[in-house]
């Protein structure tokens, strides 16, 4: 089971990695102080979780991914949201970001299904983190719609 805790574990830091690559980018090109700081607060806080992972790996006696995932579909969401920021449309880049929220969140439900003891104690408190920001991005997203 150890072993494969830690193929569950790298898969989910190297999306977090896409997430927190994401938010950074996106945070530099974001003309909303406010969003900016949100923003940077999501990339600070999915790197406390890039920094837990890492910690359960090596306990686990494996070796802990240090990028993201080039070829993963996490990568290609987060690379989607690059065409939103492109034109610094704010609803646009909002609404990219809470579909790669989307995906991540799944990609923690599953892990949590397939891990086990003290690993899935630390996904878990992982999930916590993402749930958070998935629902802060989703809070921003209908903030901005209006009413029809």
């Amino acid at each position: 089971m150890s072993d494969e805790n830690v193929a569950i574990l790298n898969t989910l830091l190297s999306t977090t990695i896409d997430s927190v690559n994401g938010y950074e980018n996106s945070a530099k090109e974001l003309k909303s102080e406010k969003l900016r700081e949100i923003f940077r607060q999501r990339a600070d806080q999915r790197q406390q979780v890039v920094q837990k992972l890492r910690e359960e790996v090596r306990r686990l006696g494996g070796d802990p991914s240090d990028s993201g995932s080039l070829l993963g579909k996490a990568h290609h969401v987060w690379e989607d949201l690059k065409g939103a920021i492109t034109g610094h449309d704010e609803k646009a880049i909002i609404n990219q970001v809470e579909s790669a929220e989307d995906y991540i969140k799944g990609k923690y439900e599953t892990a949590l299904e397939n891990s086990s003891g003290e690993t899935r104690q630390v996904i878990e408190t992982a999930y916590q983190s993402v749930r958070e920001g998935h629902d802060q991005i989703s809070q921003l997203k209908h903030g901005m719609e209006t009413p029809s």
